[in-house]
């Protein structure tokens, strides 16, 4: 079952920290790597920022923006 949640403000907030977080960020310029690798293990598990980008944006925290 997928739910929409709605997008609150604390959601754009924890969204933006994320794409300013040096580690998320070099993962989704590089797409590969050590930074790429820990994102992609950890995004959904332990990082609520990450949680919070895919929900604002629509894609995972390492996904590429080009």
């Amino acid at each position: 079952m997928n739910r929409e949640r709605e997008i609150t403000s604390s959601d754009r907030f924890m969204a933006k920290v994320c794409m300013n977080c040096t580690v998320c960020k070099r993962a989704r310029e590089k797409q590969q790597g050590a930074a790429f690798w820990f994102v992609s293990k950890i995004e959904s598990d332990l990082y609520p920022f990450c949680r919070a980008y895919e929900r604002v944006y629509g894609r995972k925290a390492h996904e590429s923006v080009r």
